[in-house]
């Protein structure tokens, strides 16, 4: 048992002896793949979701210096045919890029590093093979084969470290690249030494223009999980699951860290968080414990055409349209709006829609990452917005149709194309920008989104929420008391057809054609029922 070949299973115990979400099926998968041309996997995730566990469990399962059946007795994988072919079966390698980046002195070594470091142990691990000098590793890989007849599997954790940590040395990032080409080039070398590999990150591996540095790779990512999304995060079931046993409300766990939605599977959550929420036995934001917001509000104040409106309009609640094929999958050849967007969907910042092509921020827990994230020159009004949006909540409550109006006449101040309240599809992204703290007491749904010139939302208090429900639609030239009259003439259904407690009807009318002093001069009514 050594520190990069054979680790042992002690690190997947000791995952198991926690709470813990049987995801064996992705062994499963990677069996399927062995000794086929499919044989080298690449899975990207965001932080926290999961992948380093996945790849202490492969490592786990594979290693041939230990006996995991007992660790896997129970399990999903011990139940398919696959399970006794492969288990404790090869030699396995495992790297975890992060811990080489953070231990290396000089980052300029860390690929020679990598290589001495591996041939070392194999060579104490295979005393028997004299001719294992050769510094160049694919060639000690193919030796020791040639003489045991048995392949290596390879598992790459945070494979895209150096990508992150060295940024911008372009010569070290090719020098890395290269030795990950010379151990996966495919072709008959590989398929004698390589029986299969597992490599995880944040980033899809680095394109260079179109093309994938390491082409052989099967890719499956946040953009385009496949088959493998179920292995994401956790899915609804399996939360819910564990919200009936360790007595948490659902209603709270979905609001905070579902989100994520793919073809496949529709409800994804944040597994860090979940486990987090669970173990905590409290809701709240758990992505600043694995997540710097730095990152975050670097990435949206970069100077791009329209990425400022992009970022406004997905707080208020909009999903924005992206093109994510010119991304170049690091961090820094970013080109337009589009490719910071897309890296912020790999950073587990946004969720994407492959089918309508648009992102947008997937949960409450993220959507205060933004809220804490947007600050300085570009971003002073819409920051104080949001810092003001809890007087707004406690002004419509207790009933200050001045204070109310007063409010949202600041929102529609804000110098923003996509908040301008005549168009009518980004008037209730407005709504929902002034009344930005609501999200941590409400569940906001939409109601009648169709019709001219109003947009109204329908507020439900979220489970131990004492604060009233509301209904609030704006209109523009007529006045409040006619918007209140819309929302009497309405026939509300689904979730506030269901609902008993105390509502507060909110009427916003605002003349878009005035001028002078009167200009968008809003009035508000309120009514509690």
């Amino acid at each position: 048992m050594g520190e990069y070949l054979n680790p042992g299973n002690e690190a997947f115990q000791s995952i198991v002896n926690d709470i813990y979400i049987d995801k064996t099926g992705l062994i499963a998968y990677i069996n399927s793949t062995i000794n086929t041309p499919r044989k080298l996997t690449h899975f990207s995730r965001p932080r926290r979701f999961g992948k380093s566990f996945a790849a202490k469990m492969l490592c786990a399962y594979y290693d041939r210096s230990c006996d995991s059946h007992a660790l896997f007795a129970k399990l999903k994988i011990s139940k398919t045919d696959s399970f006794e072919t492969y288990i404790n079966k090869y030699d396995v390698i495992y790297l975890d890029m992060v811990r080489f980046v953070s231990n290396c002195t000089d980052k300029k070594n860390i690929v020679k590093d990598i290589k001495t470091r591996i041939i070392r142990e194999l060579k104490i691990e295979f005393p028997e093979i004299k001719d294992l000098e050769e510094p160049v590793l694919p060639y000690v890989l193919s030796a020791i084969v040639a003489k045991t007849n048995k392949k290596f599997i390879f598992i790459i954790d945070e494979w895209d470290a150096l990508f992150r940590e060295a940024k911008d040395d372009f010569g070290l990032q090719e020098e890395y690249v290269q030795l990950l080409r010379g151990i996966f080039k495919g072709g008959p070398e590989t398929d004698k030494t390589i029986a299969a590999a597992y490599m995880t990150g944040i980033l899809p591996i680095k394109k260079y223009g179109t093309q994938s540095a390491l082409t052989d790779f099967k890719e499956f990512t946040m953009t385009r999980p496949a088959k493998l999304a179920q292995y994401v995060g956790f899915t609804e079931s399996e939360v819910k699951k564990l919200c009936k046993k360790y007595h948490m409300d659902f209603e709270n766990m979905n609001a905070w860290y579902d989100g994520y939605s793919f073809n496949r599977i529709q409800h994804i959550y944040s597994p860090n968080s979940v486990i987090n929420a669970v173990t905590n036995e409290e809701f709240g934001n758990y992505w600043t414990d694995s997540e710097s917001y730095d990152s975050l509000k670097n990435y949206i104040s970069m100077n791009y055409d329209g990425l400022r409106d992009a970022i406004i309009s997905m707080l208020g609640g909009k999903s924005v349209r992206i093109r994510i094929g010119t991304f170049q999958n690091d961090i820094t050849s970013f080109k337009s709006k589009d490719d910071v967007l897309t890296l912020l969907i790999h950073l587990g910042y946004l969720g994407y829609d492959a089918a309508e092509k648009k992102v947008f921020i997937p949960n409450k827990e993220v959507a205060e990452a933004f809220a804490d994230s947007v600050s300085g020159d570009k971003w002073e009004d819409v920051a104080e917005l949001l810092q003001n949006s809890e007087d707004l909540l406690e002004a419509t409550i207790r009933g200050d149709c001045s204070a109310v109006a007063n409010a949202l006449e600041k929102v529609h101040a804000l110098n923003s194309s996509v908040l301008r309240y005549n168009n009518e599809a980004s008037l209730s992204s407005a709504i929902m920008i002034a009344y930005y703290t609501a999200r941590r007491f409400y569940k906001i749904i939409p109601e009648l989104p169709d019709g001219k010139g109003f947009a109204d939302l329908a507020f439900l208090p979220g489970k131990g929420v004492n604060k009233p429900a509301m209904i609030i639609e704006l209109k523009y030239d007529k006045d409040a008391d006619t918007a209140i009259k819309q929302i009497h003439d309405n026939r509300y259904g689904g979730d506030l057809k269901k609902y008993f407690g105390n509502l507060l009807l909110v009427g916003i009318n605002y003349d878009k054609d005035a001028t002078g002093e009167s200009r968008k001069k809003h009035s508000c009514v309120i009514e509690k029922v």
